[in-house]
């Protein structure tokens, strides 16, 4: 029998458990949503579990004790309703597990959580916030994978959904579930009408189906499996990173 990745929880067993102070409890947390034609409606899932698996191998290889939490793998979708099976969790419904699995993992002994997100549409600071707010005794935390790394740097196409980085990224971690890229839209998107919600400083939620008509934002044509590579172990790094300076540092000791 192949043996278990001691930093899976979903993969351990209580012996091993038992006997293992862990130090860091990492969650993955994604979406399910439609992603052009050529990416699967797990799309996020799936590429924030190969990432996160990795970066805790290499810090647990280092020597810090991180265990990673089953992906939550619903995400705040309510400008995408309107499309075929989006499942959208609302974000009071995301801060109310997120106490229950702070609560857990507390119980645990465990004294520092991070949210690792990879869904544009999700937004932990308030909830880590409120969270901690009544569980001071953790360190809480969460990252964006997505803006971990200087995309310009490796791609061709700008984009934030199912566009080159994405699906290059697939197409190196899960290449069985991508679509031929001859089948993919083009994801051209349109932008606001009024300018300065094209700015970053001004917001308003994107309607999906009145924004682009594949559901991509980002033309995907100039993906590869290179690329794709290319992008997961820098953003493995920086997750590795993050993970292991976690582990290593307590609430109290985190300025200096």
């Amino acid at each position: 029998m192949k043996p278990n990745r001691p930093y899976v929880l979903s993969e351990c067993h209580w012996p091993q458990i038992r006997k293992t102070q862990y130090e860091l409890a990492v969650l993955p947390w994604g979406a399910t949503e439609a992603h052009n034609h050529h990416l699967p409606y797990g799309t996020d899932n799936y590429e924030t579990e190969a990432l996160v698996y990795e970066a805790a191998r290499l810090a647990w290889e280092s020597g810090a004790k991180v265990v990673v939490l089953p992906t939550v793998p619903f995400g705040v979708n309510t400008g995408q309703v309107d499309i075929p099976l989006t499942m959208n969790m609302m974000p009071s419904t995301q801060l109310a597990l997120l106490k229950d699995i702070a609560a857990n993992v507390s119980a645990s002994g465990i004294r520092r959580l991070l949210v690792a997100n990879g869904h544009g549409g999700n937004d932990f600071k308030q909830m880590l916030r409120e969270t901690g707010s009544v569980r001071p005794e953790l360190l809480l935390a969460s990252c964006n994978w997505f803006q971990s790394v200087d995309k310009d740097a490796i791609f061709e196409n700008r984009g934030d959904h199912a566009d080159e980085m994405e699906t290059s990224l697939m197409i190196y971690a899960r290449p069985e579930l991508v679509r031929p890229l001859e089948e993919a839209g083009e994801g051209k998107a349109k932008s606001f009408r009024v300018s300065e919600l094209n700015e970053s400083w001004a917001w308003t939620e994107r309607k999906w189906t009145k924004t682009t008509a594949d559901t991509g934002i980002g033309d995907p044509r100039k993906a590869s499996r290179e690329k794709g590579e290319a992008y997961f172990r820098a953003v493995v790094q920086k997750l590795s990173g993050l993970m292991t300076g976690l582990a290593a540092t307590s609430v109290d000791e985190m300025y200096g």
